[in-house]
């Protein structure tokens, strides 16, 4: 097992090349800690998913942590299966999902049933920048020729009706695979039938958002003082990852934003303030129709660490009540360390007077939405949603979401026929998704006429590897699935991409209903992808 030379790489142009040499310095680093793995792994390989052996994961303080070795080497048995299955497995998304298998494992989601609290917020870090894929697919028309024949659908069908065909999967289950370099059809069981899609929602919120807004917007949130009277407006602007942790993981700080307004008001001789907050920016009920619940705080346009009352960054975590309130608090705790004293923060709008004394500004939406597919994250679904209406024209609530949610995707050309949208998450189960829609987001984010669209493929869990597919397929297809999962009760969803044994890329969807055990529907789920990315399925 050797690092390949760069060589074969200047055909493809001086981006290319680039890349690989950025590339290929880090990858020697990791080939010399996998080497006594790939053995195993090629072997399992030949012989099939079934005996892919587990990676090792070792744990850090009660939080998962994987290894660059462990990590590198699913990549590398990936890289194996798809010698060429697409310009981002070569050049950009492989070393993306490295990093972040590399970084300290979260366990996320809303609706995937985790029992723990998640990981230390300060130790989230941004989900890895797309722009590594885009450059790959820059004019690279995001297929590569493997050289061998194209699945077929009869194929297709042999290996997929067998498996689906399972009480697992309750009463009702539809299922779609799409060839994402031509288009086709390859296997189609109910396609066009509408059912509840619990959290792959999050593909076509991350669709819409990114349709509207672009890849590279940022959120802003800042602090203005209000001229004459000394009152200091605390303005959310919508920032889902905003936190109030000292080791802010790259994502905006409000102990940041705090330190800076001090500086500001100090430099103007104020050392005492009047202290209140806007979060005029979203309207609407703040409360998901779901009610309270540990899945998702009452949404605000002002919100530190998502209103979590302990140190989690993902999964399940009792939510303050008010989270604009609970951050204005946390805020004037960090002014008053930095010897500005404030009033008790209450509700106000800030006046188009008011002066801005100082910012803090999120990643790129293309990071969010990453974040968001990755860890199945509600709370930025819902103000993903709002961001969406508001680009749209929309009322920034959970109706003007879901409009604007459906209104970016019918402009996109999207088959919408049978849908419908009540908001970003996919909690509410009243959200009703084809699996003919969600191959169809899929393709499109893999066009390469929307490259802003990329994060949606980048920022996919991997198997075995991220997300809420960390603890999945670890016997299976570990490094070969990519999909966004969904449980609600009774509900149990799958749609992601897979590589097939011949370097096909393929995008699949499958949605069942009536569950009756979800661990059962998962297992049989998950034993359908495996099964598809062990398929050639030649015609």
């Amino acid at each position: 097992m050797v690092v390949p030379e760069l060589g074969p790489w200047r055909a493809a142009g001086p981006r290319v090349v680039r890349i690989a040499e950025a590339v290929r310095p880090r990858l020697a680093s990791a080939v010399a800690t996998v080497k006594p793995h790939v053995t195993r792994l090629t072997r399992a390989v030949r012989t099939g998913p079934a005996h892919l052996p587990r990676l090792p994961r070792p744990r850090t303080a009660g939080t998962w942590r994987y290894t660059a070795g462990a990590a590198t080497a699913g990549l590398v048995l990936a890289a194996g299966v798809v010698t060429a299955a697409g310009p981002w497995d070569a050049n950009g998304q492989r070393t993306a999902e490295r990093d972040l298998a590399a970084a300290p494992e979260r366990s996320g989601g809303a609706d995937h049933g985790g029992t723990g609290t998640g990981t230390v917020a300060g130790a989230l870090r941004p989900a890895p920048s797309a722009e590594p894929v885009l450059a790959a697919l820059g004019g690279a028309g995001g297929a590569v020729d493997t050289g061998k024949a194209a699945p077929g659908a009869r194929a297709v069908s042999d290996v997929l009706g067998p498996l689906l065909d399972t009480s697992a999967l309750g009463g009702t289950h539809t299922a779609v695979v799409v060839d994402v370099t031509t288009g086709a059809r390859l296997y189609d069981a109910d396609g066009r039938k509408p059912l509840t899609p619990a959290s792959t929602t999050k593909i076509a919120t991350a669709v819409a958002a990114l349709s509207a807004l672009g890849p590279d917007h940022r959120l802003t949130t800042r602090a203005a003082l209000e001229p004459d009277t000394r009152e200091l407006v605390l303005v959310g602007g919508g920032d889902p990852t905003l936190t109030a942790h000292a080791d802010s993981g790259g994502w905006a700080s409000l102990r940041t934003l705090a330190a800076h307004t001090a500086e500001a008001l100090g430099e103007r001789g104020v050392r005492e303030i009047t202290l209140s907050y806007d979060t005029t920016l979203f309207t609407g009920p703040a409360l998901h129709p779901i009610g309270v619940n540990d899945n998702l705080a009452p949404v605000s346009a002002l919100a530190a660490d998502e209103g979590r009352t302990d140190d989690s960054a993902g999964g399940p975590a009792a939510r303050v009540d008010d989270p604009a309130a609970d951050t204005a608090a946390k805020f004037a705790a960090f002014l008053k360390e930095d010897g500005i004293t404030t009033t008790h923060p209450g509700p106000s709008k800030a006046s188009t007077r008011a002066q801005t004394l100082a910012t803090v500004t999120s990643p790129p939406l293309s990071s969010l939405v990453e974040r968001m597919l990755t860890n199945s994250d509600n709370d930025i679904a819902e103000a993903l949603a709002r961001h969406t209406a508001l680009a749209s024209g929309e009322a920034a609530g959970f109706g003007g979401g879901a409009k604007a949610i459906a209104t970016q995707l019918r402009a996109l050309g999207l088959p919408l026929s049978g849908t419908a949208f009540h908001d970003g998450s996919g909690l509410d189960r009243a959200d009703r998704l084809t699996a003919d829609l969600l191959t169809g987001l899929l393709g499109k984010a893999a066009d390469p006429r929307h490259p802003g669209l990329r994060p949606v493929l980048t920022g996919l869990p991997v198997a075995g590897f991220t997300g809420t597919l960390s603890d999945r397929y670890t016997d299976g297809a570990a490094g070969v699935v990519r999909a966004k999962t969904g449980t609600l009760t009774g509900v149990n969803t799958l749609a992601g991409t897979v590589v097939d044994t011949d370097g096909h890329l393929l995008a699949f969807a499958f949605l069942a209903s009536g569950t009756k055990d979800p661990l059962q529907a998962q297992a049989a789920l998950d034993a359908t992808a495996t099964a598809l990315a062990a398929c050639g399925c030649r015609s």
